[in-house]
């Protein structure tokens, strides 16, 4: 029984695809145009981009740091200490914090008189500055045809990737009619 359900099976089968097969059939069409779609297409192309710069820089001068502001400072602030205490050793404390104070004093002084000798000194190169920066572009890109064509009396239309000729091949599919 299992021969007969499959042979019967078999036969049915080559049937159907043998109607199938005979219902579509393929044939050749005019085409009557073809034109070219295109799409405005938009993207980063990266660039470097340079330009020169004016840099400013301090150039170290001449002068040499001097210890003379704060020696003077110690000298003074020490005797001004000396002259104000009363008794011996109130004139020793005082020299000594006199001294300190004073030689303070005097190396702010000297700081204060070199930064305006090294800003006298102010110097400028050029200097090659790059970077990358991203360009737009935008182009059009062919997208395909809108091709127009004539097959059995009738004009029809479609889109294709690529261009199709002076003919074009057409499935006929044949139906009946209810």
């Amino acid at each position: 029984m299992s021969r007969i359900v499959k042979s019967i099976a078999f036969t049915a089968g080559t049937l159907v695809s043998t109607a199938a097969l005979a219902a579509s059939t393929y044939d050749e069409a005019r085409v009557l145009s073809a034109e070219p779609v295109y799409e405005s297409v938009s993207y980063e192309v990266p660039r470097e981009q340079c330009r020169n710069e004016e840099v400013a820089y301090h150039e170290p001068g001449n002068a040499r740091r001097s210890f003379t502001p704060t020696i003077l400072g110690a000298v003074i602030g020490g005797a001004l200490g000396n002259a104000v205490g009363h008794k011996k050793r109130n004139r020793q404390v005082g020299t000594v914090v006199g001294a300190v104070l004073g030689g303070t004093i005097g190396t702010d002084i000297g700081r204060r008189h070199r930064q305006a000798q090294a800003g006298d000194v102010v110097r400028y190169r050029t200097e090659r500055v790059c970077q990358v920066v991203n360009e737009v572009r935008h182009e059009e890109e062919l997208v395909g045809y809108d091709v127009r064509y004539r097959y059995a009396g009738s004009v029809y239309h479609t889109r294709m990737p690529h261009h199709p000729g002076d003919t074009l091949r057409v499935k006929v599919r044949v139906q009946p009619a209810e």
